[in-house]
């Protein structure tokens, strides 16, 4: 993969007068820097490479006074074209710009992307054919997703644009003071030029005058919303997603606006009556010249300029130093889930220490989640806004059911998903994945379940089977199961040689999943006989649910006049467990699917949402289930497809792959610390939940 990075100086040590700027978040990744010196003085500036600062507005002037007077480089900073999810000092940028010839939005001098897209011949790095390649696919996943440098703002479109005449022109207000205007080659007369223009060249059109966000949000005034408007021109003044606009727009008018060439991605005509970035290269009509872009691009040349070669990213969990793609994927991702929490969510019958991380999995861009303990309560609150129902889990709950029934209103189901936390659900630990289901739930075998759907209609993509393969691998190599405990140890089966090591996975015995998808055999006692009966020669190991083992949950064995098993594992993995065992028994434990991932023989007692698909012995079958199903479809639908997984050191939402990743670091990170007892665990998760509560007010 070709790097974001173009500078030449390796590990540099900078200077930087702007408190605010030195405290960047990702800064130092960006630069890769081995000191950043705050405020420097005349002897500390001979052991410096640089000066950085902030673009080139007036806040950077004594940076670059200091720069110039101490004969050293002046670096300017500046926020990256895929910035972040939201605005603001709450949201640090996933990518940053360290230009050391100009700035992209001065046209008055060279920049190093004006270099980039003027180079010719053999310094020509946009003639690489896989470069041009990457930019094609990112321009693609960026469109798709409708990514912006801001990405906080829905999907929904203005009514008026909608129902606007045919055809619609689109005119790009800014805020007043701009530096990108100044520097641009535009003026407060070329806003009203270019609005003139557009009313002119475009008669039979409806124009729409968008409306800087931070104009809307009162924090800055515009150029033309300050103006006296012509009678045909229609404001667009609501916090829309960018290119969501766009798509219903035939010609977009800009001076300066990253508007324009977004516009570009979605190949509408650009007019400029400035001189941005991305003008003089061919790909937009221009109302004004610079002479050094004297060339043609591509606007996948332009793309990969723009944004493979000229940012610098850092990945949005790890803080590491990433590539574009993963920028992509991860504000892609963010916008994905956003999209399916709009609008109202009310939730019923979610403790009060769910609620924070609930309302972290249902975040979205203005909408409205709340919480209620009686059917009454939240029956009064409904009224004609279109609302969703919520509940935890599958339990019973008739009134509400029928609430949902007579309002039409949809019946969300939430619950864990199988790759949780480092610690137990019952010690109040938040989980790093859960499902929402709108059919049922998946361990609910009486009725089908978005996974149980999704696992017999989809047809899986070439591509998710060897993601979900590469999933499959790196979970049994790290061995991250549900619940992950620190504790380890070698484990040897005193099993004879020749005999057959039988694991039994041991569940919470009134567990909904054990109580509605188990009709003959319902405690851990009863899976045990069953066991015996079926391999009466084998070894056999029990392993309870960690639950049981804490007290904080019931599933006890009771004794019996046969011997149940030879050997009681409490304290190792459970992977450690499976790696050592030929087959596995469970009723409709988790453990089951773990076990298929590592490809032992499973025997399922009861009706688990991994049987029926022709990779487990079911003693109890399901007779919706007819697919057969190869293991990594399994593990597509399963892992990749049906959970939401969620970062809270990040408070952002992840894929599996990352979620394994930090659950790896927090287990080595408290391996070889004791476990503490129940009441002092409870009492911390309690604490941690408070401090939750409080932020979530």
């Amino acid at each position: 993969m070709t790097s974001g990075k173009i500078g030449p100086i390796q590990h540099p040590r900078v200077g930087v007068f702007s408190r605010r700027l030195a405290r960047k978040e990702n800064l130092r990744t960006v630069l890769d820097a081995d000191a950043i010196v705050l405020r420097p003085t005349a002897s500390q500036a001979r052991n410096l490479d640089a000066i950085i600062g902030w673009g080139h507005k007036r806040t950077a002037l004594k940076a670059r006074q200091f720069a110039k007077d101490r004969g050293l480089p002046y670096w300017a900073i500046e926020d990256g074209f895929l910035r972040s999810v939201g605005l603001g000092k709450n949201c640090p940028p996933l990518s940053l710009i360290v230009d050391e010839r100009g700035i992209y939005y001065d046209a008055t001098g060279p920049s190093m992307l004006e270099n980039l897209l003027a180079s010719a011949g053999p310094g020509d790095r946009l003639a690489d054919s896989e470069l041009l390649i990457r930019a094609k696919r990112c321009r693609e996943q960026i469109v798709q997703a409708r990514l912006s440098k801001y990405n906080h703002t829905v999907d929904d479109v203005p009514s008026d644009l909608l129902v606007a005449k045919q055809p619609v022109v689109l005119v790009v207000d800014q805020t007043l003071g701009d530096a990108s205007v100044d520097l641009g080659n535009a003026s407060p007369a070329r806003f009203t030029e270019m609005l003139s223009a557009a009313c002119a060249e475009n008669p039979n059109a409806t124009i729409f005058l968008k409306i800087h966000p931070e104009t809307i949000a009162g924090i800055k005034p515009g150029y033309l919303s300050r103006e006296r408007l012509p009678a045909r021109v229609r404001l667009l003044n609501t916090a829309a997603n960018p290119l969501a606009v766009l798509a219903y727009v035939e010609r977009v008018y800009v001076c300066t606006s990253q508007l324009g060439f977004e516009a570009l991605l979605l190949d509408k005509p650009v007019t400029c009556f400035g001189l941005p970035f991305y003008a003089g290269w061919g790909l937009t009509d221009d109302r004004c010249s610079c002479d050094r872009r004297y060339r043609g691009r591509t606007i996948d040349e332009l793309v990969a300029a723009t944004l493979i070669l000229y940012p610098r990213y850092v990945h949005p969990l790890s803080g590491a130093k990433a590539e574009v793609e993963q920028v992509i994927e991860h504000l892609a991702l963010q916008r994905r889930q956003f999209g399916e929490n709009l609008g109202r969510i009310f939730c019923f019958g979610v403790s009060i220490w769910k609620r924070p991380f609930v309302r972290r999995y249902l975040q979205a861009p203005h909408n409205d989640v709340r919480f209620y303990r009686s059917v009454r309560s939240l029956q009064a609150a409904l009224n004609s806004q279109p609302t969703r129902l919520l509940v935890w889990g599958s339990k019973p709950h008739d009134q509400l059911r029928s609430l949902a029934e007579q309002r039409n209103l949809t019946l969300l189901r939430m619950e864990d998903g199988f790759i949780r936390s480092i610690g137990l659900g019952s010690d109040l630990s938040s989980p790093g994945s859960l499902v929402v289901d709108r059919r049922g739930i998946y361990y609910d075998p009486r009725q089908p379940s978005d996974l149980e759907t999704l696992l017999a209609t989809t047809v899986f993509s070439a591509s998710e089977l060897s993601r979900a393969a590469r999933l499959r691998e790196h979970i049994v190599q790290s061995g991250v199961s549900k619940y992950n405990s620190v504790a380890d140890r070698p484990f040897y089966p005193k099993a004879r040689p020749s005999q057959s090591i039988v694991l039994v996975a041991g569940q919470v015995e009134n567990d909904a999943s054990v109580l509605q998808g188990s009709s003959t055999v319902r405690s851990n006692s009863a899976l045990l006989e069953a066991v015996r009966r079926l391999r009466p020669e084998a070894y056999i190991i029990y392993k309870p649910h960690p639950d049981v083992v804490s007290g904080n949950r019931p599933g006890k064995i009771i004794e019996s006049g046969i011997r149940l098993f030879d050997e009681i594992i409490t304290d190792v993995p459970i992977g450690r467990c499976l790696n050592a065992a030929d087959e596995l028994h469970t009723m409709t434990s988790l453990v089951g699917f773990e076990a298929l991932l590592r490809g032992k023989s499973v025997v399922v007692h009861g009706q688990p949402f991994y049987a029926g698909w022709g990779l487990t012995e079911d003693l109890e079958p399901v007779a919706r289930r007819k697919r057969r199903l190869q293991l990594d479809e399994l593990v597509a639908g399963v892992l990749l497809v049906y959970p939401r997984y969620y970062n809270f050191r990040k408070l952002a939402f992840c894929t599996a792959e990352d979620l394994i990743a930090e659950l790896v670091v927090q287990r080595n990170n408290q391996s070889g610390r004791r476990q503490h007892p129940w009441l002092l665990r409870r009492s911390r998760s309690l604490l941690a939940l408070a401090r939750e509560i409080l932020h979530a007010l």
